[in-house]
């Protein structure tokens, strides 16, 4: 989430900065990082109301879904319809239950799958033009959003070859 001070179109009361106004990014990554799509919504929206607009924001083209494709999701997207919807996309689910513990895994060539996304808005965040919203429109935003997005896979591939 980001303050927005100015307001505009996208925003919302934060419920984690005293209902000031932010804005919430929804952000879907590849296994290295690369981000795929990014939906941008007030502060105040749940989580799993985005995914969908996520999963349709993709700008390349995906495979065949004869490949496995999975997608990884934190806590809060343990609903029945979320599960329901990512499987009617193609993807094969990997979500963490609610109320169920923290476990660390020891097994050899296990990789943690969450902390990709998180790196990668942690990316984002070292772009100062994104890190508080100042555009009161929503299209600007986004396309900042997009630029940042494109600079980043753009250093990335340059690292990944």
């Amino acid at each position: 989430m980001t303050k927005a001070p100015l307001g505009g179109a996208g925003t919302g009361a934060n419920p984690t900065d005293r209902g000031k106004k932010g804005t919430k990014r929804s952000l879907l990554t590849d296994g290295k990082g690369i981000p795929l799509s990014v939906v941008v919504d007030g502060a105040n929206r749940h989580d799993k109301k985005l995914v969908k607009g996520t999963i349709d924001a993709i700008i390349i083209e995906r495979p065949s879904h004869k490949v496995n494709q999975n997608i990884c999701m934190d806590k809060g997207y343990d609903f029945p319809d979320i599960r329901q919807l990512v499987d009617d996309y193609g993807y094969t689910a990997h979500i963490r239950k609610r109320g169920e513990e923290n476990i660390r895994i020891d097994i050899p060539g296990y990789r943690a799958r969450r902390w990709v996304v998180e790196r990668t808005h942690s990316w984002l965040n070292r772009f100062r033009r994104l890190l508080i919203r100042w555009e009161k429109k929503i299209e600007n935003y986004l396309a900042m959003l997009h630029f940042a997005c494109a600079w980043i896979t753009f250093r990335a591939a340059r690292l990944f070859r």
